[in-house]
Protein backbone atom coordinates (compact mmCIF):
# COMPACT_ATOMS: atom_id res chain seq x y z
CA UNK A 1 0.00 0.00 0.00
CA UNK A 2 1.29 3.38 -1.18
CA UNK A 3 1.46 5.71 1.52
CA UNK A 4 1.28 9.12 0.53
CA UNK A 5 4.53 11.56 1.89
CA UNK A 6 6.07 8.41 3.23
CA UNK A 7 9.86 7.48 2.40
CA UNK A 8 11.77 4.97 3.95
CA UNK A 9 15.23 5.38 4.72
CA UNK A 10 18.04 2.29 4.93
CA UNK A 11 20.22 3.51 8.09
CA UNK A 12 23.41 1.31 8.17
CA UNK A 13 26.58 2.05 9.92
CA UNK A 14 29.64 0.05 8.69
CA UNK A 15 32.86 0.33 11.09
CA UNK A 16 35.60 -1.84 9.72
CA UNK A 17 34.40 -5.27 8.51
CA UNK A 18 31.22 -4.94 11.24
CA UNK A 19 28.02 -4.19 9.64
CA UNK A 20 25.27 -2.82 11.13
CA UNK A 21 21.64 -1.89 9.54
CA UNK A 22 18.09 -1.91 10.02
CA UNK A 23 15.28 0.52 8.82
CA UNK A 24 14.65 4.15 10.03
CA UNK A 25 11.17 5.26 8.42
CA UNK A 26 9.96 8.79 8.18
CA UNK A 27 6.94 10.03 7.78
CA UNK A 28 6.53 13.71 6.83
CA UNK A 29 8.26 15.81 9.91
CA UNK A 30 7.63 12.18 12.45
CA UNK A 31 10.21 9.83 12.67
CA UNK A 32 9.40 6.21 13.09
CA UNK A 33 11.69 4.17 15.19
CA UNK A 34 12.46 -0.09 14.66
CA UNK A 35 10.31 -1.58 16.97
CA UNK A 36 11.07 -2.03 20.19
CA UNK A 37 9.98 -5.67 21.87
CA UNK A 38 11.05 -4.94 25.34
CA UNK A 39 11.06 -7.80 27.69
CA UNK A 40 8.04 -7.32 30.60
CA UNK A 41 7.46 -10.38 32.02
CA UNK A 42 8.61 -11.32 35.61
CA UNK A 43 12.41 -11.81 36.78
CA UNK A 44 11.76 -14.14 39.49
CA UNK A 45 15.47 -14.70 40.65
CA UNK A 46 17.66 -12.22 39.91
CA UNK A 47 21.22 -13.86 39.21
CA UNK A 48 23.46 -12.42 36.49
CA UNK A 49 23.30 -8.17 35.75
CA UNK A 50 25.21 -6.86 32.49
CA UNK A 51 25.54 -3.23 32.54
CA UNK A 52 27.79 -0.57 30.16
CA UNK A 53 27.26 3.14 29.29
CA UNK A 54 28.56 5.65 26.51
CA UNK A 55 27.42 3.84 23.08
CA UNK A 56 27.54 6.27 20.16
CA UNK A 57 25.34 5.20 17.97
CA UNK A 58 26.95 5.48 14.89
CA UNK A 59 29.45 3.01 16.10
CA UNK A 60 29.31 -1.08 16.11
CA UNK A 61 28.13 -2.14 19.08
CA UNK A 62 29.28 -5.22 19.17
CA UNK A 63 29.69 -6.18 22.76
CA UNK A 64 26.30 -6.45 22.99
CA UNK A 65 26.29 -9.45 21.17
CA UNK A 66 28.68 -10.74 23.72
CA UNK A 67 26.66 -9.73 26.68
CA UNK A 68 23.21 -11.73 24.74
CA UNK A 69 25.44 -14.34 24.40
CA UNK A 70 25.89 -14.56 28.69
CA UNK A 71 22.36 -15.16 28.78
CA UNK A 72 21.81 -12.04 31.99
CA UNK A 73 18.80 -11.77 33.28
CA UNK A 74 18.85 -8.32 32.97
CA UNK A 75 20.83 -5.50 30.90
CA UNK A 76 21.18 -1.89 32.94
CA UNK A 77 21.87 1.38 30.46
CA UNK A 78 23.86 3.36 32.67
CA UNK A 79 23.62 6.75 30.50
CA UNK A 80 25.13 8.08 27.08
CA UNK A 81 23.09 5.65 25.23
CA UNK A 82 23.28 7.74 22.27
CA UNK A 83 24.99 10.38 21.71
CA UNK A 84 22.37 13.38 20.98
CA UNK A 85 24.80 16.35 22.00
CA UNK A 86 21.76 18.47 20.28
CA UNK A 87 18.83 20.76 21.93
CA UNK A 88 16.69 19.67 18.33
CA UNK A 89 14.45 17.55 19.15
CA UNK A 90 14.31 15.85 15.72
CA UNK A 91 17.83 15.50 15.61
CA UNK A 92 17.71 13.64 19.23
CA UNK A 93 14.85 11.54 17.35
CA UNK A 94 16.88 10.15 14.61
CA UNK A 95 19.81 9.19 17.08
CA UNK A 96 17.44 6.85 18.77
CA UNK A 97 16.48 5.46 15.84
CA UNK A 98 19.66 4.28 14.25
CA UNK A 99 19.68 2.79 18.08
CA UNK A 100 16.44 1.21 17.59
CA UNK A 101 17.33 -0.62 14.49
CA UNK A 102 20.81 -1.84 15.12
CA UNK A 103 20.98 -5.80 14.87
CA UNK A 104 23.29 -6.24 17.98
CA UNK A 105 20.48 -4.10 19.97
CA UNK A 106 18.09 -5.91 18.66
CA UNK A 107 19.64 -9.03 20.17
CA UNK A 108 19.85 -7.74 23.13
CA UNK A 109 15.77 -7.15 23.36
CA UNK A 110 15.43 -10.57 22.43
CA UNK A 111 18.04 -11.80 24.79
CA UNK A 112 17.42 -10.44 28.10
CA UNK A 113 15.50 -7.41 29.90
CA UNK A 114 16.72 -4.46 29.81
CA UNK A 115 16.53 -0.97 31.86
CA UNK A 116 18.29 2.36 31.74
CA UNK A 117 19.01 6.05 33.24
CA UNK A 118 20.19 8.79 31.14
CA UNK A 119 23.84 11.05 31.15
CA UNK A 120 24.54 13.92 29.82
CA UNK A 121 24.90 12.96 25.51
CA UNK A 122 21.48 11.86 25.70
CA UNK A 123 20.02 13.90 28.16
CA UNK A 124 21.13 16.62 25.66
CA UNK A 125 24.60 18.17 25.97
CA UNK A 126 28.29 17.34 27.18
CA UNK A 127 28.51 17.65 30.68
CA UNK A 128 25.11 19.53 30.82
CA UNK A 129 22.85 19.93 34.24
CA UNK A 130 19.68 21.61 35.27
CA UNK A 131 20.42 24.65 32.75
CA UNK A 132 20.03 22.64 29.57
CA UNK A 133 16.93 24.17 28.21
CA UNK A 134 15.43 21.10 26.17
CA UNK A 135 15.00 18.53 29.73
CA UNK A 136 11.42 18.19 29.77
CA UNK A 137 11.35 17.48 25.59
CA UNK A 138 14.52 15.33 26.25
CA UNK A 139 12.73 13.24 29.38
CA UNK A 140 9.81 12.43 26.98
CA UNK A 141 11.72 10.65 24.79
CA UNK A 142 13.83 8.87 26.67
CA UNK A 143 10.65 7.14 28.73
CA UNK A 144 9.15 7.20 25.25
CA UNK A 145 12.50 5.06 23.66
CA UNK A 146 12.69 2.70 26.48
CA UNK A 147 9.05 1.36 26.55
CA UNK A 148 8.64 3.37 30.31
CA UNK A 149 4.53 2.18 30.75
CA UNK A 150 2.70 5.34 31.04
CA UNK A 151 1.58 4.81 34.44
CA UNK A 152 4.73 4.64 35.66
CA UNK A 153 6.25 7.40 38.51
CA UNK A 154 8.33 8.50 36.12
CA UNK A 155 5.61 10.41 34.37
CA UNK A 156 4.75 11.95 37.09
CA UNK A 157 8.10 13.80 38.61
CA UNK A 158 10.61 15.55 37.33
CA UNK A 159 13.63 13.38 35.89
CA UNK A 160 14.38 10.01 35.43
CA UNK A 161 14.93 8.85 38.53
CA UNK A 162 13.38 4.89 39.40
CA UNK A 163 13.22 1.64 41.09
CA UNK A 164 12.93 -1.55 40.36
CA UNK A 165 12.33 -5.00 42.80
CA UNK A 166 13.21 -8.43 41.39
CA UNK A 167 12.62 -11.74 43.51
CA UNK A 168 11.13 -13.02 47.12
CA UNK A 169 11.77 -11.58 50.53
CA UNK A 170 14.57 -14.06 50.70
CA UNK A 171 16.37 -12.75 47.48
CA UNK A 172 15.07 -9.43 47.38
CA UNK A 173 17.43 -6.89 44.67
CA UNK A 174 16.83 -3.64 44.94
CA UNK A 175 17.87 -1.55 41.90
CA UNK A 176 17.61 2.06 42.09
CA UNK A 177 18.36 4.08 38.77
CA UNK A 178 19.61 8.16 39.95
CA UNK A 179 18.84 11.02 37.66
CA UNK A 180 21.77 12.92 38.11
CA UNK A 181 21.57 15.11 35.25
CA UNK A 182 18.66 16.99 35.93
CA UNK A 183 18.83 19.24 38.76
CA UNK A 184 22.91 19.15 38.93
CA UNK A 185 23.97 22.24 39.50
CA UNK A 186 27.10 23.45 36.90
CA UNK A 187 30.32 22.42 37.18
CA UNK A 188 32.24 24.99 38.48
CA UNK A 189 36.22 25.43 36.39
CA UNK A 190 36.80 24.40 32.74
CA UNK A 191 35.98 21.00 30.89
CA UNK A 192 38.60 18.32 32.60
CA UNK A 193 39.77 20.62 34.59
CA UNK A 194 36.46 21.18 37.14
CA UNK A 195 36.63 22.49 40.61
CA UNK A 196 35.20 20.76 43.79
CA UNK A 197 31.84 22.85 44.84
CA UNK A 198 31.53 23.20 48.37
CA UNK A 199 28.75 25.71 48.31
CA UNK A 200 25.47 23.84 50.48
CA UNK A 201 23.45 24.75 47.99
CA UNK A 202 25.43 23.30 44.90
CA UNK A 203 23.27 19.75 43.90
CA UNK A 204 23.51 16.56 42.12
CA UNK A 205 20.13 15.84 42.84
CA UNK A 206 17.32 18.06 44.35
CA UNK A 207 15.31 17.59 47.76
CA UNK A 208 12.07 16.06 46.03
CA UNK A 209 14.58 13.08 44.31
CA UNK A 210 16.64 13.05 47.98
CA UNK A 211 13.74 12.37 50.02
CA UNK A 212 12.57 9.29 47.35
CA UNK A 213 15.73 7.79 47.45
CA UNK A 214 15.57 7.72 51.27
CA UNK A 215 12.43 6.47 51.63
CA UNK A 216 13.57 3.78 48.76
CA UNK A 217 16.74 2.72 51.08
CA UNK A 218 14.59 2.12 54.49
CA UNK A 219 12.50 -0.80 52.08
CA UNK A 220 13.34 -4.06 52.68
CA UNK A 221 15.77 -5.34 50.01
CA UNK A 222 18.90 -8.09 50.68
CA UNK A 223 21.25 -6.58 48.01
CA UNK A 224 20.67 -2.97 46.84
CA UNK A 225 22.46 -1.30 43.58
CA UNK A 226 22.59 2.09 43.21
CA UNK A 227 22.69 2.76 39.39
CA UNK A 228 25.14 6.11 39.27
CA UNK A 229 25.72 7.76 35.61
CA UNK A 230 28.34 9.51 37.48
CA UNK A 231 31.53 7.52 39.61
CA UNK A 232 30.23 7.54 42.85
CA UNK A 233 33.14 6.47 44.83
CA UNK A 234 36.19 7.57 42.92
CA UNK A 235 38.26 10.55 43.97
CA UNK A 236 37.57 14.34 42.73
CA UNK A 237 40.29 14.42 39.64
CA UNK A 238 39.28 17.12 37.41
CA UNK A 239 36.45 15.26 35.34
CA UNK A 240 32.85 14.77 36.40
CA UNK A 241 32.18 12.45 39.37
CA UNK A 242 30.41 13.16 42.79
CA UNK A 243 33.72 13.99 44.20
CA UNK A 244 32.84 17.38 42.80
CA UNK A 245 30.56 17.98 45.18
CA UNK A 246 31.86 16.58 48.23
CA UNK A 247 29.03 17.73 50.58
CA UNK A 248 26.26 15.56 48.22
CA UNK A 249 28.97 12.97 48.08
CA UNK A 250 29.00 12.69 51.69
CA UNK A 251 25.04 13.19 52.23
CA UNK A 252 25.21 9.46 50.02
CA UNK A 253 27.33 8.08 52.72
CA UNK A 254 25.39 9.67 55.67
CA UNK A 255 22.14 8.41 54.18
CA UNK A 256 22.97 4.79 53.91
CA UNK A 257 24.39 4.90 57.07
CA UNK A 258 21.40 6.68 58.68
CA UNK A 259 18.76 4.09 57.05
CA UNK A 260 21.21 1.61 57.86
CA UNK A 261 20.59 0.31 54.03
CA UNK A 262 22.22 -2.82 54.19
CA UNK A 263 23.85 -4.98 50.75
CA UNK A 264 24.42 -1.45 48.79
CA UNK A 265 27.27 -1.55 46.06
CA UNK A 266 26.91 1.32 42.85
CA UNK A 267 27.56 0.74 38.93
CA UNK A 268 28.70 3.67 37.24
CA UNK A 269 29.60 4.65 33.59
CA UNK A 270 30.51 8.09 31.75
CA UNK A 271 34.51 7.85 32.22
CA UNK A 272 35.81 5.67 28.95
CA UNK A 273 37.03 3.18 30.76
CA UNK A 274 36.55 0.52 33.70
CA UNK A 275 37.79 0.43 37.59
CA UNK A 276 36.27 -1.24 40.39
CA UNK A 277 36.50 1.38 43.49
CA UNK A 278 35.80 1.30 47.13
CA UNK A 279 35.55 3.69 50.22
CA UNK A 280 35.22 2.73 53.85
CA UNK A 281 33.88 5.26 56.03
CA UNK A 282 33.42 5.50 59.83
CA UNK A 283 30.61 3.13 60.94
CA UNK A 284 29.64 2.23 57.32
CA UNK A 285 30.94 -1.20 55.53
CA UNK A 286 33.06 -0.56 52.45
CA UNK A 287 31.13 0.69 49.34
CA UNK A 288 32.10 -0.62 45.99
CA UNK A 289 31.63 1.44 42.91
CA UNK A 290 31.86 -1.14 39.61
CA UNK A 291 32.58 1.49 36.64
CA UNK A 292 32.07 0.45 33.18
CA UNK A 293 31.99 2.67 30.13
CA UNK A 294 32.21 2.44 27.37
CA UNK A 295 30.70 -0.20 24.81
CA UNK A 296 31.98 2.16 21.98
CA UNK A 297 33.47 4.89 23.79
CA UNK A 298 37.24 4.61 24.65
CA UNK A 299 39.83 6.56 26.88
CA UNK A 300 43.14 5.22 26.91
CA UNK A 301 44.12 7.43 29.68
CA UNK A 302 42.56 7.05 33.12
CA UNK A 303 42.30 9.55 35.68
CA UNK A 304 43.89 9.74 39.73
CA UNK A 305 42.08 7.12 41.96
CA UNK A 306 43.48 6.16 45.36
CA UNK A 307 40.36 4.23 45.77
CA UNK A 308 40.91 1.91 42.83
CA UNK A 309 40.62 -1.46 43.12
CA UNK A 310 43.04 -3.20 40.62
CA UNK A 311 44.03 -1.95 37.13
CA UNK A 312 41.65 -0.29 34.41
CA UNK A 313 40.70 -1.66 31.41
CA UNK A 314 41.05 0.98 28.71
CA UNK A 315 39.13 -0.76 25.54
CA UNK A 316 35.54 -1.11 25.27
CA UNK A 317 34.13 -2.95 27.97
CA UNK A 318 30.82 -4.19 30.37
CA UNK A 319 30.02 -4.94 33.31
CA UNK A 320 28.57 -7.94 35.08
CA UNK A 321 27.58 -8.80 38.85
CA UNK A 322 26.49 -12.49 39.83
CA UNK A 323 24.26 -13.61 42.54
CA UNK A 324 25.32 -16.96 44.08
CA UNK A 325 22.05 -17.48 46.53
CA UNK A 326 22.99 -20.99 46.98
CA UNK A 327 25.38 -20.16 49.41
CA UNK A 328 24.60 -19.42 53.33
CA UNK A 329 26.34 -16.51 52.52
CA UNK A 330 25.53 -15.09 49.48
CA UNK A 331 28.13 -13.87 47.24
CA UNK A 332 28.19 -11.35 44.62
CA UNK A 333 31.11 -11.88 42.39
CA UNK A 334 32.08 -8.22 40.37
CA UNK A 335 33.41 -8.40 36.83
CA UNK A 336 34.27 -6.29 33.96
CA UNK A 337 35.41 -7.27 30.59
CA UNK A 338 37.07 -6.14 27.51
CA UNK A 339 36.62 -5.44 23.98
CA UNK A 340 37.45 -8.96 23.36
CA UNK A 341 34.57 -9.86 26.15
CA UNK A 342 37.44 -11.05 28.55
CA UNK A 343 37.31 -11.08 31.31
CA UNK A 344 40.08 -8.22 33.47
CA UNK A 345 38.31 -6.52 36.75
CA UNK A 346 37.59 -10.02 38.95
CA UNK A 347 36.44 -9.11 42.54
CA UNK A 348 33.98 -11.21 45.07
CA UNK A 349 32.09 -9.57 48.08
CA UNK A 350 30.08 -11.87 50.60
CA UNK A 351 26.69 -10.33 51.54
CA UNK A 352 27.88 -10.36 55.03
CA UNK A 353 30.71 -7.63 54.41
CA UNK A 354 27.75 -4.87 53.14
CA UNK A 355 26.30 -4.86 56.48
CA UNK A 356 26.19 -3.05 59.69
Amino acid sequence: MKLKNKTTFLIAAIIGMGLSMGLMSFNGDQVLWCNRPFKTTPIPLLQRICFGSCAHQKKQEYLLADIAKLKPDLMVYLGDNIYADTKNMRVMREKYGMLSCKKEFRMLLEATHIIATWDDHDYGMDDAGMEYPMKKESKEMFLEFWNEPKNSDRYKHEGVYTSYYYGDSAHKVQIILLDLRYFRTAMLGKEDHYLPNSDPNAAMMDSAEWAWLHAELLKPARIRIIGSSTEFATQQNGWETWGNFPLQQQKMFDMIKQTKAAGVLFISGDVHYAELSMQKQPGLYPIYDMTSSGLTQVELKARPNQYRIDKTINTRNFGMLDIDWNQPDPTILIRAFDYQAKERIIHSVKLSELQF
